[in-house]
């Protein structure tokens, strides 16, 4: 397995896709120009990069929510509720978690066992079982684009089976889908199998087919500073069009502070185009994706549903082209369709009314400069690193700390590096760990949180990231104590 920034060429991915094949009984003889036929029928309203980009342009912000159930029929009629009594504009299937790790015997016995109690028995959608003939059906049954969303680290065979399936976007990346997911898969493994799934993305695209691509923004989730998701996003844009995608959707998970998440977002859009550009890739489109607070959650579904208006006020404020929305059931488990389609209604209601509002550009500019130089020290090391190719200068990130996601399970991930929130509630860092900033920027950040110190009259210590884990759940912004 030799890795490298490179295009794979067709022999290499053709020898790989043998043995991607046969991991499972649904990918024998699987043909990509049957999957690139059934595509071209598809229409345009139910393409995911094509409505993406008219909502770019447009500068309108889409919805979509998270959805999966075990059986066909259920889950289309899931998706249909949500399409119709929510007014998604873009709809998921999210997979189970047997499918995300490859246990497809699991899955198998998960399917069995939901036809058997009436109910889903799996937490998601088992579409590697359910084949490209029952993706189809999904797709044929709605009116509205799909996109997999799932957490796999080897995501081969899926992308395989969902793509012939008539799917139009799929979520992940080497990184995103690695550290935050699993405890002990290599770095090296992970980028080389989204290779793969980004090179079949680009014969697919070579073919004539649009297929969105959209590395996981929200990471671990919980107080993730941005220029660790924005070098995360703009890493695995890169590789991506690398392997021939040409339309990617980067993400960055709402913090809680309205100034910083929205320079997130507009920084996020700006930088990706800027390295885009520096290397070549002038024909990637680039859009992106909020996804609403992805931490704890109010068990009341009153104060849940400020949090999820909250995050649906910044994306329509910092113009994303789509936002993921949460339901009023988060803090309870799987939500109901009717809390869905709920949430996904709240945040339409929201987007709407501020549609045509703007903040003062001056009052997020500062903000976007720091994240900005903070997310190109991170990624120019990274290059460093790798002596210029980014598939090695990756993996070396990681080893050394350089890439550092906070609360990730992975024995990789140095996990040195810790946030916590300034007065204002915007994510700042707690300890630099060995990530590559200038003096500038570590003062910056302990600055910050002196003046938090200052305030609360408590030391600068790790007890202020614990309050802020669950601060947003607790009612309010930053973790102060009682």
């Amino acid at each position: 397995m030799e890795i490298m920034n490179k295009k794979w060429s067709d022999e290499h991915f053709y020898k790989v896709r043998e043995e991607v094949l046969n991991q499972w009984p649904t990918g024998a003889g699987l043909k990509i120009e049957d999957g690139v036929e059934y595509q071209k029928a598809i229409p345009d309203h139910k393409n995911f990069t094509k409505k993406l980009n008219a909502a770019k342009e447009a500068g309108i912000t889409l919805i979509q929510p998270r959805a999966g159930v075990a059986l066909v029929d259920e889950h289309i009629e899931l998706l249909k509720h949500l399409q119709d009594e929510g007014g998604a504009d873009l709809l998921p299937s999210t997979i189970d978690s047997y499918t995300r790790q490859n246990r497809f015997k699991e899955a198998q016995h998960g399917i069995e066992e939901s036809i058997k109690e009436g109910r889903s028995m799996l937490n998601g959608f088992p579409a590697v079982n359910h084949g490209v003939a029952n993706c189809r059906r999904v797709v044929e049954a709605l009116e509205t684009p799909l996109q997999v969303r799932h957490g796999t680290p080897d995501a081969r065979l899926l992308a395989e089976i969902t793509y012939a399936g008539g799917f139009t976007s799929y979520e992940g990346g080497g990184i995103s889908y690695n550290i935050p997911y699993t405890k002990d898969v290599p770095m090296e493994k992970t980028i080389y199998d989204w290779q793969y799934v980004d090179r079949l993305t680009g014969i697919y695209e070579e073919a004539g087919i649009q297929i969105n691509r959209e590395p996981y923004g929200p990471l671990t989730g919980t107080l993730v500073p941005a220029c660790v998701s924005h070098a995360v996003a703009i890493i695995e844009a890169l590789l991506a069009a690398e392997q021939g995608v040409k339309n990617v959707t980067v993400g960055y998970g709402q913090c809680g502070n309205l100034v910083q998440d929205v320079a997130a977002i507009r920084s996020l859009e700006e930088l990706t185009e800027e390295y885009l550009a520096k290397y070549g890739y002038n024909d990637v489109t680039v859009t992106t994706v909020l996804h609403q607070w992805m931490g704890g959650f109010p068990a009341d579904e009153a104060r849940a549903f400020g949090v999820i208006a909250w995050g649906s006020a910044v994306a329509a404020l910092s113009k994303a082209t789509k936002v993921i929305v949460k339901t009023p059931h988060e803090a309870a488990g799987v939500p109901t369709k009717e809390a869905n389609a709920e949430g996904l209604r709240c945040t339409k209601q929201v987007i709407s009314m501020l549609a045509e509002q703007q903040l003062n550009p001056m009052s997020i500019k500062d903000e976007k400069e720091i994240i900005m130089a903070e997310t190109r020290c991170i990624v120019d090391k990274t290059f460093e690193l790798g002596n210029g190719d980014l598939a090695l200068g990756t993996i070396a990130a990681v080893k050394a700390g350089v890439i550092d996601i906070p609360f990730g399970p992975s024995r990789h991930n140095m996990g040195l590096m810790l946030p916590a929130r300034d007065n204002d509630g915007a994510i700042r860092i707690l300890e630099m760990g060995n990530l590559p900033f200038t003096k500038e920027l570590k003062d910056f950040h302990a600055g910050k949180l002196a003046a938090r110190s200052a305030t609360e009259n408590r030391p600068v210590s790790f007890n202020m990231l614990v309050d802020d884990v669950y601060s947003i759940s607790r009612g309010r912004l930053v973790g102060r104590p009682e």
